[in-house]
Formats: structure tokens, C-alpha cells, sequence
């Protein structure tokens, strides 16, 4: 079983930029598809970006295209999420997830703990 731990997140002002990573545990990292998907209180979690196990297709969700960038090293078993041009609304609880397909949250068997990012205006 993978086990995955977030870091990177913090507090920024709008306009600034953080890069999230995503840690797993096991070399069978290679094999699994990624995926960033965040949080607020009182909402569903949402989906934010994806990257195919070799990191050759990738996905974004609109609200956050051009601005975030997912990537991954299989080498160093890690996923990340650079967030630029960041926005008050991009406050949330961010999770990376594994095994699954695309933007589709059921389908991603593994999971972070989550990292906070609150972005001030």
C-alpha cells in the first residue's frame, strides 16, 4: 500500500507562488498515476491537476490552468504542484492521491493528509 505525505504548503499572498510535494513510499510510485485535488469546509472535494505514471499526459482544471504546472520524478518516488499566480480562492486543503484515473476523485484508491494553502488578498 502507497503511502503518500504532502508538504510545501503554507501561507502566500495573491500574486505569490508555492510548490507542493507529494512524497510516496514505494518504488511502484512509477506505476501509479497522480493526481492534486483540494478542499474547502462544507464543500466537495475537487479535482485540480493529473499526470499520467509517466508523466507524458497531463490534466488541469480550468479554474487553475496556466497557472498551476503538476509534475513528477519517478527517481525520487515524488509528485508536485507548482502553483503560481496564486488567488484568495485557491484557499483550501490540498491532497495528492494515487492509482487513480484523471479528475475522477472514486477512482483514486490512496491518499495524503493534506496540506493547508491560504492565500491572502
Amino acid at each position: 500500500q502507497v503511502q503518500l505525505v504532502e508538504s510545501g504548503g503554507g501561507l502566500v499572498q495573491a500574486g505569490g507562488s508555492l510548490r507542493l510535494s507529494c512524497a510516496a513510499s514505494e518504488r511502484t510510485f512509477s506505476t501509479y498515476n497522480m493526481g492534486w485535488f483540494r478542499q474547502v469546509p462544507g464543500k466537495e472535494r475537487e479535482f485540480v491537476a493529473a499526470i499520467s505514471w509517466s508523466g507524458s499526459s497531463t490534466s488541469y482544471a480550468d479554474s487553475v490552468k496556466g497557472r498551476f504546472t503538476i509534475s513528477r520524478d519517478n527517481g525520487k518516488n515524488t509528485a508536485y504542484l507548482q502553483m503560481n499566480s496564486l488567488k484568495p480562492e485557491d484557499t483550501a486543503v490540498y491532497y495528492c492521491a494515487a492509482g487513480g484515473r484523471d479528475r475522477n476523485t472514486k477512482t483514486y484508491p490512496y491518499w495524503g493528509q493534506g496540506t493547508q494553502v491560504t492565500v491572502s488578498s
